[in-house]
């Protein structure tokens, strides 16, 4: 379970997924990336292609709205295919039973209300 905390300075609430998420998630690429070095390199390959092509698509101004959704179906698309070359539980989104839903949105409404009490306090003279 991702548990919230407060950041170094007390202004935001951070949710620390390196752990719970996105090492493991980098642990099952570089598996998958042993197991078939030119199938998920190739799959790398043309999702980063994808990703420079949308990037490149919303910073030109002039590119038609058309050709950014193009690019961002690009790079869905490229993301599911490597994505489908991962374990089954990086394919999905975390999920939490009521309890687990409730307690992690009450710490993080804990969180929040810390610094937006923090921030209105009066200043001391």
């Amino acid at each position: 379970m991702i548990r919230p905390t407060l950041t170094a300075d007390g202004t935001a609430v951070r949710l620390p997924i390196r752990d719970a998420i996105t090492a493991p998630l980098l642990d099952a690429l570089a598996v998958a990336y042993i197991d078939d070095a030119d199938v998920i390199g190739q799959l790398l390959t043309a999702h980063g292609t994808a990703v420079i092509a949308k990037d490149m698509a919303e910073v030109i101004t002039d590119t038609a709205e058309y050709e950014r959704a193009i690019r961002a179906a690009e790079v869905d698309g490229t993301r599911d295919a490597l994505l489908e070359e991962l374990p089954i539980e990086h394919q999905l989104d975390p999920q939490y039973g009521p309890d687990a839903a409730i307690a992690l949105a009450t710490r993080l409404t804990q969180h929040a209300a810390h610094i937006r009490h923090q921030s209105t306090k009066e200043p001391r003279t």
